[in-house]
């Protein structure tokens, strides 16, 4: 049987993403998210236009933030607009562009409502959240008949089962700290497929890349990163010290370094250009 949602209702301690961790007024914080960026964004644009996202297609990019995947599909796929949309649009706002525009809005909240798109995309979002079934359904509602929707979330392969490195040893204490405080959780992310099947899309598929950890790599500049913003958090979980961090962050930059990253899974479906009887 399907396994439910966590709580709706966040503990006294959990805040959300972005408030006691990876907080966008600190400094460096866009480049962080940059990172990422750089690390993934060909994979997503690529996936979009295997898709046939081009020109005409009117966009939904939620939880955009620095904007990197919104300006592309308007500059390089040439998309006719782009609406992106996050809880906080400093880094949205920062850059404005040609038929992009930006909405700060909470997308679990009962009244988000922003208008029906042929492609309505997220990535490093719903993990990050509560109750995902609930928000793929909403995203999917979102959807215009005939149109795509396209979910990524990060998904780790290796580490849980891993022998006992710094980097391993950080990487379990990392994912329990984020569940701990923000309620990140990518257990279920796998189920992707048959998550958005159920949520009555069709051809629905999926696909995961891993991206090597190579010294001075932007993924592996993004985990160190990572790790020094959510120190606190890492070693609240009494999973390890600030030394092993340090260590794990410095074993990003070796040439010894023979770890495998997390990855990101994006999956897809197609909403019936009309309802099933």
């Amino acid at each position: 049987m399907p396994q439910p949602d966590h709580e709706d209702t966040q503990s006294p301690s959990r805040t959300g993403y972005g408030e006691t961790v990876f907080r966008p007024e600190r400094s460096g914080e866009a480049e962080r998210i940059d990172l990422g960026g750089l690390t993934y964004d060909a994979i997503t644009l690529a996936r979009l236009s295997e898709l046939g996202v081009g020109p005409g297609w009117h966009c939904l990019d939620v939880g955009a933030g620095t904007g990197t995947v919104a300006r592309q599909l308007l500059t390089r796929a040439g998309v006719a607009s782009v609406l992106a949309v996050d809880r906080d649009v400093r880094f949205l706002a920062a850059s404005p562009t040609a038929g992009l525009r930006v909405l700060q809005a909470d997308i679990s909240a009962p009244d988000f409502d922003p208008g029906r798109f042929r492609l309505v995309h997220a990535r490093f979002v719903l993990m990050h959240l509560p109750s995902y079934r609930r928000m793929i359904t909403k995203l999917c509602e979102l959807v215009a008949p005939g149109g795509v929707l396209v979910l990524g979330d990060a998904v780790d392969l290796t580490t849980a089962g891993a022998p006992s490195t710094p980097y391993t040893d950080v990487m379990r204490a990392m994912w329990q700290g984020l569940r701990n405080t923000i309620g990140t959780d990518v257990a279920w992310v796998p189920q992707y497929p048959r998550l958005l099947r159920d949520a009555g899309l069709t051809s629905v598929a999926a696909e995961i890349h891993v991206p090597p950890l190579l010294p001075g790599s932007p993924i592996s500049r993004f985990w160190a990163e990572t790790w020094d913003r959510a120190m606190a958090t890492i070693v609240d979980t009494g999973l390890v010290d600030e030394a092993t961090i340090d260590a794990a962050i410095r074993s990003l930059d070796s040439p010894e370094c023979a770890e495998l990253s997390p990855g990101l899974i994006t999956a897809w479906g197609w909403k019936p250009e009309e309802a099933f009887p």
